[in-house]
């Protein structure tokens, strides 16, 4: 692949089109597979419909050169207007199963499953324990490796387990030093192997490793994933529909009282310690800042919306205006809970 070029040639992904045949398409851009409506082209996007499609895939693509990253709901991501010098695996992979004879009950549901509406899901079946997540645009396994949570509730107070794809052996390699590749394997994690902490898990902090600086100093996604999420237990409990349905709908109702409508990511930073990301970008008089036809929301100021012609350079100017004004003010840094894919200077 050409650096500096998303335009990949039948030639360079003729290994791709071989293993995945009509599940590919080249030169695809990623600003309708997103919740912000913004970003460049991915070199080439494969479609997976099971979870024996994703384990192939990823098992597949580990034996390529081509960096990969996983695509879900898309609604936690920043991809740049120059796109992805990659392969995006979008994972459609939707099946739910409810084990409501189990003592607490349990849904089982692929990583590609949409969190919102397995919450409703076991709403409709007389199970609580997801009212937190009504609403909540994003996938299970988005949800999963990044500690996704709402109105005090979280993944990590309902995970039991998730099953896991990975290719090393990632803690052993890190204490001695190397990285090898080795036959990837599936197995349980339990909820402890995750080392969950506000908004972020093992998976995610070792992801984050893997960016980097190049040597122009742009900040770029320049590897393949170690571990992939196939799909997650949740723990739930009995309790009365009539309450549940309450409980959901109160939540629902103040999304849509405090959050602004429109195509954005969701929360663009993490809360800081004993206070909010938002508070603190409303106080440095941000609110309703504008970058081109990007906003950062009147409603709330952790938000940023795209009113429809925004790219994401708009968005990330705004991004790091927002850093630099609250850092200037308050002394806060305020740390992304979004990705960024692709390139960035």
């Amino acid at each position: 692949m050409m650096v500096g070029s998303v335009s990949p040639t039948v030639e360079e992904f003729q290994p791709l089109m071989s293993a995945f045949g009509a599940r590919v398409r080249l030169n695809t851009s990623l600003a309708r597979y997103t919740t912000a409506h913004v970003g460049g082209p991915a070199s080439a996007l494969v479609f997976v419909e099971s979870i024996f499609e994703l384990v192939e895939t990823v098992k597949r693509l580990w034996d390529m050169p081509f960096p990969f990253v996983i695509f879900g709901g898309g609604s936690n991501v920043l991809v740049s207007d120059a796109g992805f010098e990659g392969v995006v695996v979008l994972n459609r992979t939707r099946q739910v199963r409810f084990d409501v004879k189990r003592e607490p009950p349990t849904v089982w549901a692929a990583s590609g499953a949409n969190l919102s509406l397995v919450a409703r899901q076991a709403a409709a079946r007389g199970l609580s324990g997801l009212e937190w997540a009504a609403g909540i645009p994003g996938t299970i396994g988005g949800a999963v490796v990044g500690n996704a949570g709402a109105h005090g509730g979280d993944v990590a107070a309902n995970l039991l387990m998730a099953e896991i794809l990975h290719r090393t052996d990632r803690h052993l390699t890190q204490k001695i030093g190397l990285m090898h590749n080795s036959e990837p394997v599936q197995e349980l994690w339990s909820v402890e192997h995750f080392e969950y902490s506000y908004r972020s898990s093992s998976i995610k902090r070792h992801h984050k490793h893997q960016m980097a600086p190049n040597i122009e100093g742009v900040l770029a996604n320049i590897s393949q994933p170690q571990e992939i999420v196939l799909s997650a237990v949740l723990r739930l409990n009995r309790t009365p529909g009539e309450s549940i349905q309450k409980k959901m709908e109160e939540n629902l109702a103040f999304r849509r009282r405090t959050q602004p409508p429109g195509a954005s990511m969701g929360s663009m930073f993490k809360n800081p310690p004993s206070d909010s990301a938002g508070r603190l970008i409303e106080a440095s008089g941000l609110k309703g800042t504008c970058m081109g036809d990007a906003e950062i929301s009147q409603q709330h100021a952790n938000f940023f919306i795209n009113h429809g012609k925004a790219t994401a350079t708009d968005i990330w100017e705004l991004i790091q205006l927002a850093q630099r004004t609250v850092a200037e003010k308050f002394g806060v840094s305020l740390d992304l809970e979004i990705e960024l894919l692709g390139a960035w200077n």
